[in-house]
């Protein structure tokens, strides 16, 4: 595997063929590498990705899997991806050939990071991660099998409990904004919607029907690499119509007011999600209650709704939830609180009746 030299400039170049998926032979050249070594390295990894198969490095697996996404995920799905892959698997798994991976080695890995002490739900989601790549590489490149799906998951799908605020919680909280009014409209519109803090940052003017107390959910607010994007909603499902009660309908009427140079396509809240997480931490610390993460909210309006003993259809429905499937699993352990209501009832409806028949 040689590597040349450019005389002129004394850094070295890889040159090399191959042959592409079509059988085509072509010349590969690439410049500029400071090391011999790197150059040989660069050949080699090329060489792996075109002809890929399951001998080649996880590494090698982890550039065509990620490439693949691209394509087909939105930005913020394939930042999410990159950024958990690089950190929590391809440091350790990077360097060896896919085929070699054993399920006692998955079971090491697993083992490390539960040692870490991270969350239920985020070990599971790790592990979802990747038991796709080890699918990507079964589908396309004669894989054998999965050694993540014999080693088994970890990790939990849904959380035991979930860190949410009561109503008083809430309320007690908002007072710490009552000199930032932008931003205690928008807790607000998260506590009472149940809507995602991304789709609160995409919402503009023209989202809002005051006539009929509703709001529009029909994009998605996300920076990817410093780049400010409006995206899609996350589901086709998420797209929806949210009724508002009275009182917030009225402080977002009054908080538009206050504005007086603005297009109805402007972002009302224009600010990030870093800025909410920043503002959450200040007012859990001025109000004195148990700080929960900004999604907690969302989590906090379907608690509500569970205890108020709407279906979970109407719960999926105003979540943007693409199935009620989702919704029951998600909030299932709200639900058993229900039981001792309903065997409540029926006991209260069988004394009634004994008491109508003496």
């Amino acid at each position: 595997m040689p590597a040349y030299n450019d005389k002129i400039t004394g850094k070295w170049y890889a040159k090399f063929y191959y042959k592409d998926w079509q059988g085509n032979s072509k010349q590969k050249m690439k410049k500029g590498f400071k090391y011999k070594r790197e150059a040989q390295q660069f050949e080699r990894e090329f060489l792996d990705k075109a002809h890929a198969d399951c001998t080649m490095t996880f590494q090698s697996l982890y550039d065509l899997y990620m490439e693949d996404a691209k394509v087909k995920r939105k930005p913020t799905t394939y930042e999410n991806k990159r950024v958990l892959i690089e950190l929590k698997i391809l440091p350790y798994f990077k360097d060896q050939q896919i085929n070699n991976i054993t399920p006692a080695q998955v079971r090491q890995w697993q083992n490390k990071l539960i040692s870490q002490n991270y969350k239920p739900t985020y070990l599971k989601t790790i592990h979802n991660q990747l038991t796709a790549m080890f699918n990507y590489a079964v589908k396309f490149y004669k894989l054998q099998e999965n050694p993540a799906k014999i080693c088994g998951s970890m990790g939990e799908k849904n959380a035991d409990s979930m860190d949410i605020w009561t109503v008083d919680e809430f309320n007690t909280f908002i007072e710490a904004f009552n000199d930032k009014p932008l931003t205690r409209v928008a807790f607000e519109l998260l506590f009472y919607s149940g809507m995602r803090s991304g789709e609160l940052l995409a919402l503009t003017y023209n989202d809002f029907d005051f006539e009929n107390k509703k709001v529009s959910i029909n994009k998605n607010f996300a920076i990817v690499k410093r780049e400010h994007l409006i995206l899609p909603p996350k589901t086709p499902k998420s797209k929806r119509v949210v009724n508002l009660p009275d009182f917030l309908v009225e402080d977002i009427e009054w908080l538009i007011k206050q504005f007086y140079d603005f297009n109805d396509s402007d972002r009302i809240f224009d600010f990030t999600k870093s800025h909410l997480n920043t503002q959450m931490k200040r007012g859990s610390k001025i109000a004195g209650v148990k700080k929960i993460r900004v999604h907690d909210i969302r989590h906090s309006h379907a608690s509500l709704l569970v205890e108020l003993g709407f279906s979970p259809l109407l719960i999926a429905e105003r979540l943007g939830h693409e199935k009620v499937q989702t919704t029951m699993e998600t909030y299932s352990h709200l639900y058993p609180n229900k039981q001792n209501e309903v065997t409540a009832k029926l006991q209260e409806l069988v004394e009634e009746s004994y008491r109508n028949m003496n």
